[in-house]
């Protein structure tokens, strides 16, 4: 009778690890970041697959003068059926940056941020299996960023601007377009003394007719006045584009954008 108690739990250990296989061991962080097991359990489930993948390119200055308006790319073109971006620095005091849905964009996005020290910056990209897979840069600043209030916060004149959206549009010499748009908005961490965060929450840019293109969830530590660059397959271009969207305090945004 043991011994086929003990045939019966171990077949049922064995059904466990087949319906419940594993997870696989994390890999070595590149970027040999300490911060990189914290911010792997802040950001992905226990079980997630996440994956160092070179084929997610993240591009940084390696040493950042300005640490409120750091340039930053994203792109995730090499990867198939991408389905959201979340991008991230490790030692930000708010550590999540931005994330998009490029619902017909190309799998990319340019934008500026505000760091508050050298830090690994990363993007994860979920494809469509559930997998991560995550690239990132080493940004090397004299820090500040986070915890200084905008400019724009002390002028009267962002009052009457808020919100406005300005934009260009070329043709990418690989096809398809390039559209740039820069929103007035201060953008507060709500880390400096005696200012309230205060920063765009959701933009979505879409063609003429409101077909989906892009999805854009900003955070705290994206920079003053945000400038984003979206790169339209030529399958997706069009006569012309919109934006929307809105901030944390509710005030909306609305703008069409023309060749």
């Amino acid at each position: 009778m043991k011994l086929l108690h003990a045939l019966a739990a171990g077949a049922f250990a064995a059904a466990c690890t087949l319906a419940h296989p594993a997870s696989p061991p994390p890999q070595a962080d590149p970027l040999e970041s300490p911060r990189w097991g914290d911010v792997r359990k802040e950001f992905f489930p226990a079980r997630a697959r996440v994956r160092f993948d070179s084929r997610v390119k993240v591009t940084a200055p390696l040493t950042a003068e300005n640490a409120l308006n750091v340039p930053v790319s994203v792109d995730a073109g090499e990867l198939t059926d991408v389905r959201e971006v979340v991008v991230f620095a490790d030692f930000n005091p708010i550590v999540k940056i931005v994330r998009f849905e490029p619902t017909g964009a190309h799998p990319g996005l340019g934008f500026r941020i505000k760091l508050q020290q050298s830090s690994p910056v990363r993007a994860a990209v979920r494809t469509g299996d559930g997998s991560w897979h995550v690239g990132g840069a080493w940004v090397n600043t004299a820090g500040g960023g986070c915890t200084l209030p905008s400019a724009g916060s002390a002028s009267p004149e962002w009052q009457k601007r808020l919100g406005e959206v300005s934009s260009r549009v070329w043709a990418r010499k690989e096809g398809g377009e390039r559209i740039r748009l820069r929103v007035i908005h201060p953008e507060d961490t709500g880390l400096a003394a005696g200012v309230p965060a205060f920063f765009i929450q959701d933009l979505r840019l879409t063609d003429e007719a409101g077909q989906p293109l892009m999805h854009i969830e900003g955070f705290e530590p994206l920079s003053e006045n945000p400038v984003f660059t979206v790169d339209i397959p030529a399958a997706r271009a069009a006569a012309g584009y919109r934006v929307s969207g809105r901030d944390n305090n509710g005030n909306t945004i609305s703008a069409a954008i023309e060749k």
